[in-house]
Formats: C-alpha cells, structure tokens, sequence
C-alpha cells in the first residue's frame, strides 16, 4: 500500500486549520467592512457621547456569561461520555465556535466538538450537542411566542386568524410525527431518538434546561441594555416582547453563523421600526451583539484550532499518526 509521509500529513492538516481560521476571519471581516448599512461615522459618534467603563464592561461581563452558561451546558451534557473539567469545556466549545462560525445552522460545530472525542463516539457526541442546541431552541421558541402574543396585543401585527391557523399546523405536525414515530429512515425513527433521549439521566436533563434559560435570560438582556446605551427608551415589556419575538422568528430561518446578525437584523428592523426606532441604531445593535457573542468566542476559539492536537486515519495504511 502507498503511505503518505508522516510530514505530508502534518502539512494537510496545518492547511486543514488554517483554511477554518482563515474561512472564520475572511467573513468576519468582510460582514464588518463591506455592510453598507453599517455607518462607522454615527456609531463612532453616538458611542463617543454614551461611553462608560461601567458600560462597556457590563455589557461585556454579559457576553462571557453567554458563553459561560454555553460552556456549563456542554460540560454537564459530555459527562454522559466521560467527565470533562471547565477548561476542557471551554476549549471545546470555543473552537466548535470557530469551525461553525461560516456553516450552515453551525453545522461544523458539531464536526469541531466530536474532533476532542474519540472516533467511536462521534455519533454521541453529535447527538449530545444536538440536545444541547435543541434544548435552547425550544426556549428561544417557548418565550418567543409568549413574547409575540404579548407584542401582537399592543400592535396587532399578526391577525387573530393567522395565530389560529399557525397553532392548528404546529398541533398536526406533532400529531403527525408521533403517528409515525415506528417507521424507520436508514435505520433511525422518532421513537428511537425519543429512547435515546430518555437513557440521558433526568438530572443531566434538568440542568440543561435551567442552563438553557439562564443563557436566555442573559443575550436578551444583554439585547435590551444595548438599547439602553443607544438612548432608546421604551417601555420594559415592549422592548423584551419585541426582542424575543426577533430571536424567535430569526432562529425558525436556516442561514450561516457569519450570516445570523443580518437575519436577525432584518427581522429587529421590522419590528423595532413599528417601535419607532431608527433602522441603523438597530442593525448596529444587531451587529453588536453577533460581535460580542459569536465573533469574539469564535476569535478566541481559533488559537484552540490552531494548537489542536489530533489523530488522523490514513486511508492508504489504516494507521493514526498524531498530527501537529
């Protein structure tokens, strides 16, 4: 059989890294540089006028606590493969960030956490962060929808009609897919997963769904307090409806990482202008907070890429050699 060089290997998998970090860095920059609807100029000068240490590290110290919640519910959601310490965790996490950042829906997350396991426990390991991210989905959903009905009650953008009939299709979905959760796709089913879901410990569960909330609470707010530094002043419940209603109706949309702030921007400009808030406050807002929460981990997370140490298959001699 031909064997490549153990140097030739260790040169793919350099390139392997440095086309993630530099595919990270190239979106990165060109969303930041190349958005015409992003005038430097207005946030240089509004942020000029409002600039606070206390501010500014606030808003930070929210940014870590995202991430932080993240990282606990990775960390409690792995111990059912083997426990893993806080840093292990964060290391983990921060570089999935950066191999998902320019996916679509992250999907190179997934991919970047099973790379710290071993190659037996991929499939676990996918469907563990599969749980960690649906788990929070369902909060951004249950909340969001509490949040819309409320802002629907002020503003009446969705008739009573529409509401009716969007709930009528959500109850046959479920109804449908519990009616046919025995039949079997390539060897998987409903009632398979819902098995596998249910050998996960309640405890480990129970945490995840309060660490999901927790990181909830903290981005929306986080949200909500960069209005604040914006100079807009609203009512609480408004603001906090309209915000949640943006999260809910952003995350029902497949798009890329480096792509989620214009999404979502798209969707606070909606309805943040029935607020009356000028459309470049809220997409710089929007921007703001996909800086803080996904390009700054993300950043961070490259050093972890680029240091990563793994094993490799080769498909000419079947053996693993480690790599740089």
């Amino acid at each position: 059989m031909i064997s490549i060089p153990h140097k030739t290997k260790q040169f793919l998998v350099l390139l392997i890294k440095l086309l993630i970090v530099g595919g990270a860095f190239y979106f990165i920059y060109n969303q930041l540089m190349h958005n015409d609807k992003l005038d430097w100029a207005q946030f240089l000068a509004l942020f000029n006028k409002n600039q606070s240490v206390i501010r500014i590290s606030f808003i930070l110290v929210l940014s870590v606590l995202n991430r932080y919640f993240e990282i606990l519910k990775w960390q409690n959601l792995a111990s059912v493969l083997k426990p893993i310490s806080a840093d292990e965790a964060t290391k983990q996490v921060l570089a999935a960030q950066t191999a998902g950042i320019f996916t679509p829906n992250g999907i190179g997350e997934y991919a970047g956490k099973a790379l710290f396991f071993d190659k037996s426990e991929t499939k676990k390991v996918i469907f563990l962060n599969l749980i960690c991210n649906e788990i929070q989905m369902i909060v951004t959903v249950v909340i969001g929808i509490v949040g819309l009905l409320y802002f629907n009650t002020q503003f009446h953008v969705i008739t009573t009609r529409t509401v009716i009939i969007l709930f009528a299709i959500l109850t046959l979905a479920f109804i449908v897919l519990f009616s046919i959760k025995k039949i079997k796709i390539k060897g998987y089913s409903i009632e398979k997963l819902i098995h596998k879901i249910n050998e996960i410990p309640k405890q480990i569960h129970k945490k995840n769904i309060y660490l999901s909330i927790c990181r909830y609470l903290v981005f929306s707010h986080q949200y909500y307090f960069l209005f604040l530094v914006f100079d807009v002043d609203l009512p609480y419940l408004i603001v906090m409806s309209a915000i949640t209603s943006v999260y809910f109706i952003a995350s029902s949309i497949p798009t890329f990482q480096f792509l989620d702030f214009a999404v979502k921007g798209s969707v606070a400009v909606y309805f943040f202008g029935i607020l009356g808030v000028n459309e470049w406050i809220v997409i710089f807002i929007s921007t703001l907070m996909w800086f803080l929460n996904v390009v700054l981990p993300a950043i961070i997370g490259s050093y972890y890429v680029l240091n990563f140490k793994i094993l490799i298959p080769s498909i000419f001699d079947g053996k693993r050699e480690a790599t740089l």
